[in-house]
């Protein structure tokens, strides 16, 4: 009789454990099993009347039954709390709000990197970085720049350790290391900071920015680097933007074209910032030159690309109207935050 009465137990408890919501239902279910009155006691009551030969053996049975239901007590209460806590917490951070100051916004170079970004991103170009301390080989020689060439000079290149080592002066040396190690067809944009030795003023600074760019496929032309750029320019300055191209001569590419922009200071009359001449240089562009793509190891019977270089701290300048490029690394820092640009 005890045996079947400590199997009924054992079953209904776990049932109503099972279907316990709070611990407040668990408490019942203790009162009702382990209470002073519970069935477990009634259970300890009722061996007097059994033989004495078989007390032994049910009371080591209904030990073992109340030490279950304390632990599978025990064990059902902390995952009722656990839950009851992570509801309350998700219920507090609903009701929590938030109205801190303002107190810093994106450096106006960083906002314009992110705006070119989102535009060549939307074109199908990947974003690629590169090491800022650059070797000879990267930065000059796989661009075509011939040995006695002015910018490998001390006036122009910072070297680290003369000749091997320097300061990157373009971010076309990480196109060189892309091209270097994959095959084509790529497009990609390397954004980064750049070293010169130059005479700084309020155009020229000897840290400065670049944004390069280069598109190798099986067939490219004149016709869709204009067209890139174009699209490019009207993105971060409007539909009315006055853009021309000046033939131009650089080592990396063949034929070679200069991105000028009406000057935003002056609107083309002539000011200090553009030098009296009403535009401003935003770049040399190109189809890539074959001499490039051999040292890539890329077939220039095969393919065809076309590279450009950005001066990323004039894009900057025209973008939030600065006249001075030496404020771009002054550490000023009232510039306004263009929360609300909507010329993309």
């Amino acid at each position: 009789m005890l045996e079947t009465d400590l199997k009924l137990i054992e079953k209904e408890s776990e049932k109503n454990m099972a279907t316990a919501k709070t611990v407040a239902d668990l408490d019942q279910v203790f009162y009702k099993y382990l209470g002073s009155q519970g069935q477990i006691k009634q259970l300890f009551k009722k061996m007097k009347d059994l033989p004495k030969d078989k007390r032994k053996e049910i009371g080591v049975s209904i030990n073992r039954l109340q030490e279950k239901i304390v632990n599978l007590i025990d064990s059902k209460k902390k995952e009722l709390l656990k839950e009851h806590s992570a509801k309350t917490m998700k219920a507090e951070a609903e009701t929590l709000s938030f109205d801190l100051p303002k107190i810093g916004h994106l450096h106006p170079i960083t906002q314009t990197i992110r705006m070119l970004n989102k535009v060549f991103v939307e074109m199908g170009y990947s974003i690629v970085d590169g090491p800022e301390i650059e070797t000879n080989e990267y930065n000059f020689i796989r661009l075509n720049v011939p040995p006695n060439h002015p910018a490998m000079d001390m006036q122009d290149t910072i070297y680290i350790r003369e000749p091997d080592l320097l300061l990157r002066t373009q971010t076309s040396s990480v196109e060189s290391r892309v091209m270097a190690g994959n095959k084509p067809p790529m497009k990609l944009v390397c954004p980064g900071r750049v070293y010169r030795n130059e005479k700084v003023n309020k155009s020229n600074h000897f840290i400065f920015h670049h944004y390069q760019g280069v598109a190798i496929l099986e067939k490219v032309s004149l016709k869709d680097l204009f067209g890139t750029l174009n699209l490019l320019f009207k993105r971060m300055y409007g539909p009315k933007v006055v853009v021309r191209y000046r033939n131009k001569y650089y080592p990396e590419v063949e034929p070679g074209v200069g991105a000028d922009m009406q000057c935003f200071s002056c609107r083309g009359k002539g000011c200090p910032l553009c030098k009296g001449v009403g535009w401003i240089e935003m770049g040399g562009a190109g189809i890539i030159h074959p001499n490039v793509m051999k040292m890539a190891g890329i077939d220039s019977k095969k393919f065809m690309g076309f590279a450009f270089g950005l001066g990323l701290d004039r894009w900057v300048m025209a973008k939030y109207n600065i006249t001075d490029i030496r404020t771009l690394l002054g550490g000023n820092l009232a510039y306004k935050y263009y929360e609300n640009e909507n010329t993309l």
